[in-house]
């Protein structure tokens, strides 16, 4: 299993729960989760798109029911690292570079990582 990003992942899911996530689709103008290859993790966001809720964490794809698992939270808009409960709308599902998991440059020049 290995870390997979890709560019421009985006699909909707229907009300997850706590738990695994069902996609149901590719967003017009992006890639199905597909992309990421069966068994492999990826940074992820989760989000209500009527609501305040999202997620970001680290999950798992599997083709075989097009699902994304939760694997570990990492941010989400209570604060916390728990999983979000997302008991009922659509949410938007898509892959991200989370900034706990960043690498970059600052103004003088040194590699900095994270928040």
């Amino acid at each position: 299993m290995a870390l997979v990003l890709a560019d421009r992942v985006q699909e909707t899911a229907a009300a997850p729960g706590t738990g695994t996530v069902t996609l149901l689709g590719a967003a017009l103008g992006y890639q199905s989760f597909a992309v990421i290859g069966n068994g492999n993790t990826t940074f992820y966001t989760i989000a209500d798109q009527g609501g305040n809720n999202w997620e970001v964490g680290i999950g798992t794809y599997t083709s075989s029911g097009t699902t994304l698992s939760r694997d570990t939270v990492l941010s989400n808009s209570l604060g916390t690292t728990a999983l979000i409960n997302f008991s009922s709308g659509i949410q938007t599902v898509f892959v991200t570079y989370p900034s706990e998991k960043s690498v970059n440059l600052n103004a003088a020049a040194p590699i900095v990582t994270g928040k």
